[in-house]
Formats: C-alpha cells, structure tokens, sequence
C-alpha cells in the first residue's frame, strides 16, 4: 500500500529530527505540517512568512536532504503560509490560496501603515527578535557604539545621544545594533511606540501617501517614541522625501522623541541630501563600526555556530576568522554554509570542508604554494631524506609519501597533473591513481585525515 503524503512527511520529520538539535526541531519543524504531494510538488504549510523565510535561510539544504531521501529525486518543495489578520472585532486564521516557493502570503508582521490611525494594541515595531544585546558579540571594534547604544536603551529619557548616528561599511553589524536598541526600551517599556523602517520603506511609503493622504502619513510618524530609522544613505537624490523625513526630524526631535539611524557612511561623505538635514545628522552622537578585529570574529563564529547547533573544531574556526575579515555576516554565512555541505555530504566539519565551502565565499591570502615547499613538507613530516622521494625506490614509506606529495601538489598548488608527473618522473596514469589513493584513504581514515591536515598547516604557514 503506497504510503499517503502525511505519513511521507512524518518519515521526513524523523530524519529532520535525527540530524538536529531537539530545540532547533521543535522552533522549525514541528509545526510544519504537508497539505499535499502531487505530481512531484510537496506542499507545505509554514506558520507564517517569517518562518518561511528563516527555513530558506537556514534550513534548506537539510530539508531538501531529507525530502530527497524519503519522496525521491526531482521533488518541488512549495510553502503555504498562514497569516492572522488582526481584526478587533473578530480574530480569524486565513490560509492565503496561492502557493510558492518565493514571496508566498503576507505574515501577520506587515509594514507599520501610516494610513491607519495608531493603536496601542496592532502596533508592530518591525523588530527582529533575535537582534538583542545578548546576541550581540562585543570588541573593541565595535564596544563605543555599543556602549552608547544600551546607554539610550536603558535611559530612553536620556537625550545625549539624539539622534544616534551609526555608520559603517556593509555587514559590520548596524541592522543588529539599532534593532537591539529598540528591543531593550520595548522590554523595559512595553507601551514605547518603537518602529524600525528601512529608509526604502519609508520612501515608498511616503510616495503611496502623496496620492491618498499625506496628513495621516505625518501623523503617524509624528507619534513615534524611537525612530529607527536604516540605510539612511537611500535617501540620496530624493528631495521630496528628504524634505518630509526633515520635518518629522524636527517633530520628534522637539518633543524629546529618539531618533536613531544608520549608513554606510558619515554624514560629512553624504552626497545627494540637502545641507540642512546632514546638518540635523551631525546634531547628536556619531559613531563608526570598524570592520570586525580577530578577537569579534571568534566570538561571532562561537556564538553563530552554538546557535546552529555546529561543532566547529578550533583549527578550523582559526582558520575561517583568520581569513574572513570583511564582515559579520560573510563570517555567519560561512557557518551556514558548512552546517549546509556537512549534513548533505555527511561529512565532519574539517580544513577540507572549510576551505572548500570558503572558495568561492572569500579571497584567501596566502602565500603561493609551490611544488618545493610541499615536498620539504612531506620529507620532514616522515623523516625521509628528500633525495628518496625522487628516486625509483618502491618502499612503502616513500611511495607512501610520494603519494601524499601528488595529492598536495593537485590540491594545493593546483598543478597540472602532468607537471606533477614530471617532476616525481612518473606517469600520468600514476599520479592520477596516487591522488585517487590519497584522497580514498583520507576520507575512510580519520588519523590519515589528521596526519594529512597537520602537513597541509606546516605548508600554509611557511
């Protein structure tokens, strides 16, 4: 009897289960019921948007893993997601009817609307719960903005810092500072009306409200408590919604309201705004995110990969914080990026598996590696004269090692298998089967495996 599309589900949910932290199942999986499997398309219905959203982000590959392996090849997985509509007079769950593996339904968390009167009670912040303080890894890269940051948040009444100006390149954590800050005042202060809106958000908003009604648009930001408001640099060349985020400015700045925003840059490198609002810019707190020093990125790879449920050996997190410098999310991408190959390929997390997932993610800089250094390498490493490894000997320990010199010489210096051959004085017929030899053993024998990436860390460091 062919099993029915729930019981396949169940089966998948098991190896879901198997292959996860029991608290990282029950926040994503167990909810997730099948609505169908028809023609090869899995329909599955996902709380909300978000929730969608966050299995894209996160648990894809693990997902696809499993279904591949229950349903079978060639399955379209599909999410239907299920939306509350906050109606005061009747509170009714809604299934949105059309299904897809992109934008799917509105989740109850929808833009704040400016159009609306505002309420206490349907009053969304727009923040990210998982953005707080306590997620959030502190340096010397970054402790001044951070510093200031719980400052304001545990003294909203304190206007110091108003505005708070943050700015930095790209993936230095300023989306995760902001919303933290807007978080810890709605934890000490519930009915805070807090809104985080990115700057393109506000211009679209501001654009839809100059054809119904622009009145109701300056109301409602007029009453905002802490404004927070990202990317503030979109604004550039966009005179109309400078001109109105000005006098809400303004507002909210006379009336002791905080006003928090973020850029890629200082306010004295922003081209395209007009002088008076750059001026309002540099009227409070101004203050860099550096990119993430070593010591911050080690605390972000720790944190990442405990959240994820990853065992991350320390010579490969030294490796990937040594050599991801540029961001906080390159680093928690990378962490992503290796649960993902892991659990598909089944495989421990190595300097293989690291290097390989960072190839295409990062520029590794490093020395060039060469044929020479390799084989110094592997001669010191077994304590054989390097003269031996040259010769027509067929002892075990120099063919051995021989071996090991082609497979690093293919891996590592990227040469052509028949300048390897060349040099060793062998065959291409015989490099490609010691690679293959190399490559067999390491992935069945994990102290060859060991051995062979301790020769591989004298190489790199040379």
């Amino acid at each position: 009897m062919t099993p029915d599309h729930q019981e396949l589900w169940a089966r998948c949910c098991q190896f879901l289960k198997d292959n996860l932290l029991l608290e990282q199942y029950n926040t994503w999986f167990r909810d997730i019921t099948s609505e169908s499997f028809v023609e090869n398309r899995l329909i599955l219905v996902v709380p909300s948007d978000f929730f969608k959203e966050q299995l894209e982000e996160r648990h894809l590959p693990l997902l696809r893993a499993g279904v591949r392996k229950v349903y079978g090849e060639g399955i379209q997985i599909m999410f239907r997601c299920l939306t509350i509509y906050n109606d005061p007079s009747s509170a009714t769950l809604q299934r949105s009817s059309n299904p897809s593996t992109t934008i799917l339904a509105q989740s109850k968390a929808e833009p704040a609307n400016p159009f609306k009167q505002p309420g206490k009670q349907d009053f969304d912040p727009q923040l990210n719960p998982r953005y707080t303080f306590e997620n959030y890894c502190q340096s010397t890269s970054n402790q001044i903005a951070r510093s200031i940051g719980e400052a304001i948040a545990n003294n909203p009444s304190l206007k110091t810092f108003n505005p708070l100006f943050v700015f930095g390149p790209s993936g230095v954590g300023k989306t995760h500072l902001i919303q933290a800050i807007g978080i810890r005042i709605k934890e000490r202060n519930p009915q805070a009306r807090v809104l985080y809106v990115t700057a393109r958000l506000f211009q679209s908003q501001y654009t839809a409200a100059i054809s119904k009604n622009i009145n109701s648009f300056f109301h409602f930001y007029q009453s905002i408590d802490t404004l927070i408001i990202d990317d503030i640099q979109d604004l550039q060349n966009l005179p109309g919604t400078q001109n109105t985020f000005f006098h809400i400015f303004n507002h909210l700045h006379q009336h002791d309201r905080q006003i928090i925003m973020s850029s890629d840059c200082a306010p004295s490198e922003m081209e395209g705004f007009e002088a008076r609002l750059l001026s309002r810019f540099k009227w409070g707190m101004q203050v860099e995110l550096e990119r993430p020093d070593i010591t911050l990125r080690r605390d972000v790879l720790k944190l990442k990969s405990e959240q994820d449920g990853l065992s991350i050996p320390a010579e490969v997190s030294e490796y990937i914080a040594a050599n991801v410098t540029q961001s906080v999310r390159e680093l928690e991408g990378i962490v992503v990026s290796l649960l993902a190959h892991a659990t598909v390929l089944n495989r421990e997390i190595s300097l293989e598996l690291a290097r390989r997932v960072m190839l295409n993610a990062v520029k590794i800089n490093r020395k060039q590696i060469n044929f020479e250094m390799i084989a110094e390498a592997v001669a010191a490493h077994y304590k054989i004269a390097p003269d031996l490894l040259f010769t027509k000997t067929r002892k075990r320990e120099v063919s051995d090692a021989r071996q090991v010199i082609m497979y690093l010489a293919k891996t590592l210096a990227k040469m052509p298998l028949t300048a390897i051959g060349h040099k060793l004085d062998r065959s291409h017929a015989t490099v490609i089967y010691g690679c293959n030899t190399i490559e067999d053993r390491s992935a069945t024998d994990k102290s060859f495996a060991a051995e062979l990436q301790a020769i591989e860390a004298t190489i790199n460091a040379q």
